[in-house]
């Protein structure tokens, strides 16, 4: 190969070895977070009091109650207290159908609850139900980039302590039964913030003293079917990493100096140099051959 094309072509493979230079520094994406989600099918915050409020004791009970991040669910159809019934199981729930659902990912949060041919029992009542509904459901869910929605539905017919109940869509309902007692009942309680969302579809506040003998008193709140959710946060993108053209004439010192390279930078810049240098040393080399040519002419 002639002279002056080597060294034209030791010249472009240096410039192409530092035109492979990385032209940014990769980031990685940060700052996502996984959402929360949770359901009830019944939770109780009651105060039973017996032989004229001699004995005291709390009835607390949850069934399916489940939280995300990780996916969880369950099925149980009764739930039962000990203690108070003379020592026997005293069953506080009975359903068809009681499921309780919550899941969660960086992208979405969903708790559903639903219940079906229910009824709800208290102390000193055992013949007659606190409450009997057909069918309540809640859901809430909770999106990235989306408004937080949830909603609760009222299926069928309600009963409170043996009575059939037409619940307002709003407000409270009072059921007042003399020889029993009295319950307030709230349907379809929703609220929504910007990330959050929380559905609850009866929620009962209870004051029950059987033919006000004293025996048996019952005071506190009841909740059916309930869900919420707490939306994820979505992570920042970053730029993506970027390879500099090949096609560039000649890499510029001063953008090397702001993005700095990879662990391959020293000898990539190393490589380029020494090329330069061949390049460089054949042009002379040429030259002085040319000189040393012109110089015997003349002679």
């Amino acid at each position: 190969m002639p002279t002056r094309r080597l060294a034209a072509a030791t010249a472009a493979a240096a410039v192409s070895v530092l035109g492979l230079l990385p032209a940014t520094t990769a980031q990685a994406d940060s700052g996502a977070t996984t959402g929360k989600a949770g359901a009830v099918v019944l939770r109780t915050d009651l105060d039973v009091s017996l032989l004229n409020k001699t004995v005291r004791a709390p009835l607390s009970v949850v069934l399916n109650d489940v939280h995300a991040p990780a996916t969880a669910s369950k099925t149980a159809l009764s739930a039962t207290l000990d203690g108070v019934d003379g020592g026997r199981p005293f069953n506080v729930l009975r359903a068809d159908v009681a499921t309780a659902r919550a899941a969660a990912d960086k992208q979405r949060a969903e708790g559903y609850s639903n219940l079906v041919n229910a009824q709800v029992h208290v102390p000193g009542l055992a013949a007659v139900p606190l409450i009997t509904v057909e069918q309540v459901t809640s859901k809430a869910v909770c999106a990235v980039g989306k408004r937080p929605t949830a909603h609760s539905n009222l299926l069928g017919g309600v009963s409170v302590l043996g009575q059939k109940v037409t619940l307002r869509t709003s407000g409270t309902t009072t059921v007042d039964v003399p020889s029993l007692g009295q319950v307030r009942l709230d349907l379809s309680r929703t609220a929504t913030t910007s990330r959050t969302a929380a559905a609850t579809a009866l929620n009962l506040k209870v004051s029950v003293n059987p033919l006000k003998l004293n025996v048996s008193e019952v005071e506190g709140q009841v909740t059916l079917a309930r869900a919420t959710c707490e939306s994820p946060v979505a992570a920042a993108v970053e730029p993506s990493p970027s390879v500099g053209s090949q096609t560039k004439p000649e890499p510029k010192p001063e953008h090397l100096a702001e993005t700095g390279g990879s662990s391959a930078t020293p000898y990539l810049v190393a490589g380029g140099a020494l090329l330069l240098a061949v390049g460089g040393g054949a042009v002379v080399l040429a030259r002085r051959r040319r000189a040393a040519a012109t110089s015997g002419d003349t002679a």
